[in-house]
């Protein structure tokens, strides 16, 4: 088994405990999704749609998540050293934006798990909505 798999089946596990351990503060929130079913219509998946498929599923993207920005001059900037507090333009607690590619996908909240930091997706934009953003 590879690290990577062996650490994603460490998240999975930390972060079904952490959900166990809150009890049903926040289950009681919780619904479930419905997914629309993926279909290419009447015609099946050709050995070749499915070679490209696989070629664009290897690609590899740099995700972000972004706790906030903040605009200040060249003169503030160099002044910044150790201990040094800069504003961002988000108010503590409010959701992060989960960036690919510099394209805005997701909000999420900070978890720790195992004494990582990580962050749970609470809403995903629609496809539709990042379609628009790109226009």
């Amino acid at each position: 088994m590879s690290d990577d798999q062996d650490t994603m089946d460490e998240w999975a596990a930390a972060l079904a405990e952490a959900e166990e351990g809150e009890g049903g503060e926040q289950g009681d929130d919780a619904q479930v999704a419905e997914l629309d079913e993926l279909s290419a219509g009447d015609k099946p998946v050709t050995a070749e749609e499915k070679r490209k498929l696989d070629t664009i599923l290897d690609i590899p993207v740099t995700i972000s998540m972004e706790v906030g920005r903040s605009k200040i001059n060249i003169r503030n900037l160099l002044q910044l050293n150790q201990g040094s507090v800069v504003e961002l333009d988000r108010v503590a607690g409010e959701p992060l934006d989960v960036l690919v590619n510099g394209t805005l996908i997701a909000h999420g909240e900070v978890v720790v798990v195992n004494d990582k930091f990580g962050i749970r997706l609470t809403d995903v934009i629609s496809q539709v909505e990042r379609i628009k953003k790109l226009r």
